[in-house]
C-alpha cells in the first residue's frame, strides 16, 4: 500500500511510519521539516499529488498536548488540529482516485473525567461539564470534538473514514510518555498523584500499530478506541512500573506538588489528574486481540527493552 502520514514526525509519527515501512508499506510523511513532502498543515499545494492516488491516509498532525495550557497554546492545538484535518479532507474530495481509507488521529481525551464506568466507543460519556472537572479542561474536550467533527462533515462519499479516539501510547523510545515515567519511577518520584484514584488508559506501541493495521484492512469507520482494554487507577498503575523498574518506594504528590512539577517542566496537570477511564468495544467486537492487554505485561516488555 502507499500510505500518506500527515504529521509523521513526531514520536508517534515515526513509531508508526517505521513499522509501516518494515512490513513493505510506501509510506510518504508529510511535514514542515526537512527530508519529507513540504505541507503546512493549512492550504492546498503540490503535495496533493500525494493523496491523490494513494491507498490510506493517516493523519497524525497537532501541536503536541504536553505544553502549559495557556490561552495562545490551546488556540493552537484547536487550529494545527482542525486546519489540517481540513486540509487532507479538502485534498481527498478533490482527488481524481481518492484513498480507501482516511484514518485520522483522535484523543481519548473526549470522553468524560469520571472515577465510574468506564467508557467505551459505543454508549461512552462525551466530556466537558464534569462537575468535579476544572472547568479549563473542557477546552481539550472542545478540541476534540471539533478535530472529529472536522473530519466527519468532509465530503468523501468513497472513503472511509475513521477517527481514533486514542490513548497514550506507550513507547520505549527516548522522549515518549513511557520514557519519562520509567526516569520518575526510576528516581523514586513515581508514587501516586493527588490520592492516585483517576483511571489511566494506555496503549502498548505495538497493539497501536497493529490496531493501524487492524483498521486500513478492515470496514470499520466512525470513531474507535485505540486503548488497552484493562485501564486502572494511576496508584496501581505507577506501583506496577515501579515493580517492573526494580524500585519498592514512590514519593506520593499532592495535587499542589503535581501543580509546581507540571509547570517546571512546562506541562499541564490535566494530563497527571485527568480520569480517562477508556476501553475499546469496537475493536474487540470486530475481532482483534491485544498482545498486551494488562498493564503488567506492557510494563515489563517496554522496561526490558530500554
Amino acid at each position: 500500500m502507499k500510505i500518506v502520514l500527515p504529521g509523521g514526525t513526531g514520536h508517534i509519527g515515526e513509531l508508526l511510519a517505521g513499522a509501516l515501512r518494515d512490513e513493505g508499506h510506501e509510506v510518504v510523511v508529510l511535514s514542515r521539516g526537512p527530508g519529507h513532502v513540504w505541507w503546512d498543515g493549512r492550504t492546498q499545494g503540490a503535495w496533493t499529488r500525494e493523496i491523490d492516488g494513494a491507498d490510506a491516509v493517516v493523519n497524525l498532525a497537532g501541536r503536541s498536548v504536553n505544553c502549559r495550557y495557556t490561552p495562545a497554546n490551546l488556540r493552537e492545538m484547536m487550529a494545527s488540529r482542525v486546519d489540517s484535518t481540513r486540509a487532507v479532507g479538502e485534498a481527498i474530495a478533490n482527488a481524481s482516485r481518492p484513498p480507501a481509507v482516511w484514518l485520522q488521529m483522535s484523543t481519548a481525551t473526549i470522553y468524560a473525567h469520571t472515577f465510574g464506568p468506564p467508557n467505551d466507543d459505543v454508549t461512552g460519556v462525551i466530556g466537558g461539564s464534569e462537575p468535579d472537572a476544572p472547568g479549563y479542561w473542557e477546552y481539550s474536550v472542545r478540541i476534540a470534538k471539533a478535530w472529529e467533527e472536522e473530519q466527519r462533515k468532509a465530503v468523501t462519499p468513497t472513503t472511509r473514514k475513521v477517527a481514533l479516539r486514542t490513548a497514550i501510547v506507550m513507547s520505549p523510545g527516548r522522549g515518549g510518555a513511557f520514557d519519562m515515567l520509567r526516569r520518575m519511577a526510576r528516581l523514586g518520584l513515581g508514587g501516586p498523584i493527588a490520592g492516585g484514584r483517576q483511571f489511566v488508559s494506555w496503549i502498548h506501541e505495538q497493539d497501536f500499530v497493529r490496531a493501524i493495521d487492524f483498521l486500513l484492512a478492515g470496514d470499520i469507520d466512525g470513531p474507535v478506541n485505540i486503548a488497552a482494554p484493562n485501564p486502572l487507577p494511576q496508584r496501581d498503575f505507577n506501583r506496577i512500573l515501579r515493580t517492573a523498574n526494580g524500585r519498592l518506594i514512590g514519593l506520593p504528590a499532592t495535587k499542589w506538588m503535581a501543580e509546581i512539577g507540571a509547570f517546571a517542566l512546562r506541562s499541564d496537570t490535566e494530563l497527571l489528574l485527568k480520569s480517562r477511564h477508556v476501553v475499546p468495544a469496537r475493536l474487540r467486537q470486530a475481532g482483534f486481540e491485544f498482545e498486551f492487554p494488562t498493564w503488567s505485561e506492557a510494563a515489563y516488555d517496554l522496561t526490558a527493552r530500554t
